[in-house]
């Protein structure tokens, strides 16, 4: 247990030039310049290798509980805009960047995204060797960290430490709760169409007729993979990450979806795998990503682990069993399923060629199936839409 000492706080006066700090649990700290709103957050420290989607990442709900590395340079040179986020109110922590935030160069750009960072109440950190801070991760896991802006650049490094190491972790860490709805609504927007911005500003439709009734569990879940399922042909009633098997019912839907979202799955799993082994039973398609792949995993007899660093990309290279061809794929996920352990009625469909861990599951005696990337997020750019309709044609057959 860390005692925690009652000595005033012995400031820290940062480098020239400096006003923040990324300070970790084993002491190792990371000077730079602050951006964005000051004050200290305290999370998990990841990194994503993605080169574009700054502000859809930022938003992605799973990233609960998280500070954010970006590998790549240029973060924060297209701005920020009202439509490319994936929730109203970010979840994660914070981020780290190697080089400091430009001025918008975008004709979609509304804002600096210092000033968007600021608005959320979010600190960032520029300046930082990225590719130092990646290689910890890499060698040691994700570490725990305090991110720390102060204008004044004045820092109680000790403290900060201290709190780094006090934080509890992802693991057995239920996030869900922080990020799902509260009450169920109705979703009807679709994808992105460019035409359609260039005459009315806004590149979101809606769906005119529905052919299919889905229900979302909502355990995090981003706002594109709603439009996916819209503009696949469903209208969709999300409900919370709290809903027993009455409240998914009573909705008579033609299918369920679950959702991503952050944390442990077996801490969430507590009150939603039973619901879900409900679902299953029921004979309804069921269809998961991320957090919910790896619950019906869970649901079915198997069990998740922690990984040392995660997948958090959009260039991760997946192969779907089935058919052979490889898809590139956008990742968020810190957890995986154990494959040793799903029971024989389940069969392995998806694999990482990045190091083999578990990437979609499928039940063989029920219109049952998930992965754990993402398909919504559009690498490739649609190198796994094809899940969506994998989904809708589960649905014909039963419904």
């Amino acid at each position: 247990m860390t005692t925690i000492s009652s000595a005033p706080p012995q400031l820290h006066a940062a480098p020239p030039g400096t006003t923040a700090a990324l300070v970790l649990a084993d002491g190792t700290v990371f000077w730079g310049r602050g951006l964005g709103e000051p004050g200290v957050k305290v999370g998990e420290v990841c990194f994503n290798t993605s080169i574009t989607g700054y502000q859809e990442i930022m938003t992605d709900p799973s990233y609960a509980g998280q500070i954010i590395t970006f590998t790549f340079p240029h973060i924060g040179n297209v701005g920020a805009n009202p439509h490319d986020v994936e929730t109203t109110t970010p979840a994660a922590r914070g981020c780290v960047l190697a080089v400091d935030v430009t001025d918008p160069a975008n004709y979609r750009a509304s804002r600096h995204f210092a000033d968007w960072l600021t608005s959320h109440g979010l600190p960032g950190i520029a300046g930082v060797d990225t590719r130092r801070l990646t290689r910890c991760i890499r060698d040691g896991g994700a570490p725990n960290g305090a991110l720390a802006f102060t204008p004044d650049g004045r820092l109680d490094v000790a403290a900060l430490q201290r709190q780094a190491m006090e934080w509890p972790g992802l693991e057995g860490m239920d996030l869900a709760l922080e990020v799902s709805c509260r009450q169920t609504y109705q979703w009807n927007e679709t994808v992105w169409d460019f035409q359609r911005a260039a005459q009315h500003g806004s590149g979101y439709g809606q769906l005119d007729a529905a052919r299919f009734h889905v229900v979302a569990v909502d355990y995090g879940a981003k706002r594109n993979i709603l439009r996916c399922l819209a503009s696949a042909g469903c209208r969709v009633t999300v409900v919370p990450a709290t809903a027993t098997t009455e409240d998914i019912m009573r909705h008579n839907p033609d299918g369920v979806f679950l959702s991503n979202g952050p944390g442990d799955p077996a801490a969430t799993g507590k009150y939603a795998v039973p619901v879900i082994r409900d679902l299953v039973q029921s004979g309804k398609p069921v269809f998961g990503i991320c957090l919910g792949h790896q619950m019906l995993a869970l649901a079915l007899g198997g069990r998740t682990a922690k990984m040392p660093r995660g997948h958090r990309g959009a260039n991760h290279p997946v192969k779907d069993l089935a058919t052979g061809k490889v898809e590139i794929t956008s990742q968020n996920h810190g957890f995986c399923v154990l494959p040793d352990s799903l029971p024989a009625d389940v069969e392995v469909t998806h694999v990482s060629l990045f190091d083999g861990t578990n990437e979609g599951i499928r039940l063989k005696s029920k219109p049952v199936f998930s992965v754990q990337y993402h398909p919504e997020a559009s690498p490739g750019p649609q190198d796994s839409h094809y899940l969506f309709q994998r989904f809708v044609g589960l649905m014909e057959k039963t419904k």
